[in-house]
């Protein structure tokens, strides 16, 4: 019998996958052929969240230029490098242009084919559009998948999963609210890809309440707007009369920050330089482990710090008082917050030019308005004025601190444990919406289909309706016969809506504190609950204490998810040409 791998997850960390095994194949698997099963019920290549067949109002959320699937030399891997074409290079567009998601659809489908083209001529991929249930099998034997409609298993000497981003059984206040809204006939959207929900619920005219202002509410803003048939006139919204009144808010109060607009030019910060591999190796070799906001947050903040005050020095010496070579002297010696803060004081005058990353991830904080109007004047000022700042490169150091997230993110893959919340500041820092998107906001506000509820926003059910709330104006409330929560679900590995997971998690598998299905970060086999990797099982992608900044990696940037890939399909192959050899003998 042929050797038989299965891939969980047709998306882009599948065929990721399916490339790398097609480049190391001719140095490390000279078997006797291969079946490779790739399980998905969504095309090959777009896999759901990516798939043609959605709104062509929904666009991308990075530049075409910022988008590829192919690796180059500044990957850390072993396998060779096999370069390819960026989005806007295969599709010929601007490069600064945001595609819309079934452009990259299609961009992902040919990449697909083209990996399956490159895999040596005994290598057969067959794909199965249907959805896994289960694996089956002893570990040091063959395992078994079952999928969805057929009586028997695929046979498979290994398992990786690449599913993507999850469903999940809702749980707590989901699940009362859930409970609620069907006992009083209110309408309640729970966290979910906003392509997939029905929105055909929330009515022409009538409020509805929305707790988050990441990049879920941006679609669902798009959808329920434009979407209707409302258009813009320059900078005026005229609605169409079929939205509804959207009444949003969140912890922060505020949308994520936009996508810069204008591009890099001049000396780049030398990055890493105060949390690179030496500093994670120290922390790896901690006996006792290490403390997140204690250990590891002080290293990324004089990191970030770092960048933004190498670009400031010097692309705009004019804004600073000292030289930079005395000030990066004296910054790399500071031993503490309290010390840098200081240096800094001395050498930029304007508190403006000076980092603070708590204002920036709390920038509603203490901000009191007197009235609701008051509210909307000013969070309408607010992203007017943020959309300027990412414009102009005048303010160049936010570009910077930009380049610090991905050099900290390349990094902080490789340790585990570090909890939801640096993931969600990344994802407001540095993966916001297009700035054209944010744009419409202060439009639709105008125009009444929008309102800021502000920072701290909390829900309550009872006298048969929704109420919302929030810190910023005390004491105004909002109520709604309908609420939309807009954000992916929580990648629980014990609550996810894919009985696959859930039954490895019943068999065994370790998640994290916060719901991570645990991985060996050296090539991905899924850990059992005292830390053994599983000798035929893999794991790759966002509900992994593995995952990775963003959907896609931007060209030359070192690519954790291709450095991933590759140590997993050069273990696969490795453990497939074993058990080959075995067999022959």
């Amino acid at each position: 019998m042929r050797p038989s791998l299965v891939i969980v997850g047709a998306g882009p960390r599948g065929t990721g996958l399916i490339e790398r095994i097609a480049a190391n194949a001719p140095e490390l698997y000279a078997g006797s052929g291969l079946d490779i099963h790739l399980v998905d019920p969504h095309p090959p290549g777009a896999g759901r969240i990516w798939r043609t067949a959605q709104s062509p109002l929904l666009w991308m959320n990075s530049h075409a230029e910022d988008v590829t699937m192919f690796t180059d030399e500044t990957v850390a891997m072993e396998g060779p490098v096999r370069e390819g074409p960026t989005l806007h290079e295969w599709a010929g567009i601007d490069g600064r242009v945001f595609a819309d998601r079934q452009m990259q659809g299609s961009y992902l489908r040919w990449v697909h084919e083209r990996a399956v083209a490159a895999l040596p001529p005994d290598v057969t991929v067959h794909h199965h559009a249907r959805r896994a249930l289960r694996i089956g099998g002893p570990p040091e034997g063959r395992q078994q998948v079952w999928l969805e409609g057929l009586p028997r298993p695929l046979p498979a000497d290994l398992v990786v999963l690449a599913l993507g981003h999850l469903d999940a059984e809702l749980a707590g206040e989901q699940s009362e609210l859930a409970t609620y809204a069907r006992t009083h006939g209110l309408v309640h959207l729970p966290p979910d890809f906003t392509a997939d929900t029905d929105l055909s619920s929330l009515k022409a005219g009538e409020p509805v309440l929305v707790r988050g202002f990441g990049l879920a509410f941006v679609d669902l803003m798009v959808l329920l707007t434009e979407g209707r048939g409302g258009r813009y006139e320059g900078d005026t919204y005229v609605p169409s009369g079929r939205e509804p009144v959207l009444y949003v808010g969140s912890r922060r109060g505020v949308p994520y920050h936009s996508k810069i607009g204008y591009d890099w030019t001049g000396e780049r910060p030398p990055l890493p330089r105060f949390f690179g591999p030496a500093e994670v190796d120290a922390l790896l070799a901690r006996p006792k482990g290490f403390d997140f906001r204690q250990d590891v947050w002080p290293l990324v903040e004089k990191e970030l710090g770092f960048a933004h005050y190498h670009r400031l020095f010097t692309a705009h010496p004019e804004r600073t008082v000292v030289a930079w070579t005395d000030f990066e002297e004296k910054y790399a010696a500071a031993s503490g917050a309290a010390e840098r803060e200081a240096l800094v004081a001395s050498a930029v005058p304007d508190p403006a030019d000076r980092l603070d990353l708590d204002a920036l991830d709390h920038p509603l904080d203490g901000v009191r308005y007197r009235s609701f109007d008051e509210l909307q004047e000013g969070l309408r000022g607010y992203v007017e004025r943020d959309l300027n700042r990412r414009h102009d490169a005048e303010h160049s150091p936010d570009l910077a601190v930009f380049l610090g997230l991905l050099s900290v993110y390349g990094q902080l893959v490789r340790l585990r444990g570090i909890g939801p919340w640096w993931h969600g500041f990344f994802s407001y820092l540095a993966s916001g919406p297009p700035g054209p998107r944010l744009r419409r906001m202060p439009a639709l506000s105008r125009a009444g289909v929008l309102n800021f509820l502000g920072a701290g926003m909390t829900v309550d059910a009872e006298d048969g309706v929704f109420r919302a709330s929030g810190a910023t104006v005390p004491g105004h409330v909002v109520e709604a016969r309908a609420l939309v929560e807009a954000r992916l679900p929580e990648p629980t590995v014990g609550r996810a809506g894919d009985t696959l997971l859930r039954e490895l998690h019943a068999e065994g598998a370790a998640e994290t504190p916060d719901g991570l299905l645990r991985v060996d970060p050296a090539d991905g086999r899924i850990l059992d609950r005292s830390g053994r990797p599983h000798p035929r099982r893999f794991a790759l992608g966002p509900y992994t204490d593995g995952r990775t900044p963003g959907a896609f990696t931007r060209p030359r940037t070192g690519g954790p998810a291709f450095r991933q890939n590759d140590a997993t399909a050069r273990a696969a192959l490795r453990l497939l040409a074993g058990l080959t050899s075995r067999a022959a003998a």
